[in-house]
């Protein structure tokens, strides 16, 4: 069960890049066009792009213990399975409103993403301190930071990752999907104009927020009835 969620979380990190566009694609041409070499073929642009993803993965990988681990907090103070039913139905359903998001049927989830700009606020400052970016250990930094951004793709698989069943699951579940999102990311940095076009068509969108609706869907059906 737990390699099919890795897999569906890397699909819907993968999937997910018509709202990375939206949300990062802003940042990385920022931290594309702020390095000293912004030539894509150079070794020395693909390590700070690197760098960036891998920070900004590893802080996916953080909030998902902090999730799995108050998830299992949740389950043992009712009863087990009865509680990991409850978080998986609430983790399916987000999951389908984050389709909606993504087709554009539906931006509720905006909403929860300014909730998230108070704690944002507050990281944000750090990640200034460390431009201009010369070295991959300042864009792994900086992308550690820019993992905290408010974003509603991320809350959803953390809210699914609170019924992960514990930390390491939570953890895991967080990197499967950060590794998703990463081939959209590193286009961007290299290809940030045809990625944008792409990406940014209404067919796209929708055909991913479909995707992303059905799996949802599918995470409500596998689940058994509580005895």
């Amino acid at each position: 069960m737990i390699d099919l969620n890795l897999a569906g979380a890397f699909l819907v990190g993968l999937l997910g890049g018509v709202h990375c566009l939206g949300m990062c694609g802003g940042i990385v041409g920022a931290l594309t066009l702020g390095q000293p070499q912004q030539d894509a073929a150079t070794s020395a642009f693909w390590k700070l792009q690197l760098g960036y993803n891998a920070g900004r993965v590893l802080s996916y990988v953080l909030a998902g213990i902090i999730a799995g681990g108050l998830g299992l907090l949740l389950a043992q103070a009712g009863p087990l399975h009865y509680t990991q039913q409850i978080l998986s139905v609430v983790a399916g359903l987000f999951m389908i409103l984050m389709g909606l998001y993504l087709g554009g049927w539906w931006m509720g989830l905006v909403r929860v993403e300014k909730a998230g700009g108070v704690v944002w606020r507050r990281i944000e400052p750090l990640g200034r301190k460390l431009l201009p970016v010369r070295s991959p250990g300042q864009a792994f930094l900086l992308g550690m930071v820019w993992g905290w951004l408010p974003c509603g793709l991320v809350y959803s698989v953390l809210i699914w990752a609170l019924s992960a069943g514990g930390m390491a699951e939570g953890a895991l579940l967080m990197a499967a999907f950060g590794l998703g999102t990463l081939p959209n990311l590193l286009l961007m940095g290299a290809a940030a104009g045809w990625m944008g076009s792409l990406l940014r068509k209404p067919l796209a969108r929708k055909i991913a927020g479909g995707l992303v609706i059905l799996f949802g869907v599918m995470m409500l059906v596998q689940l058994r009835p509580v005895a």
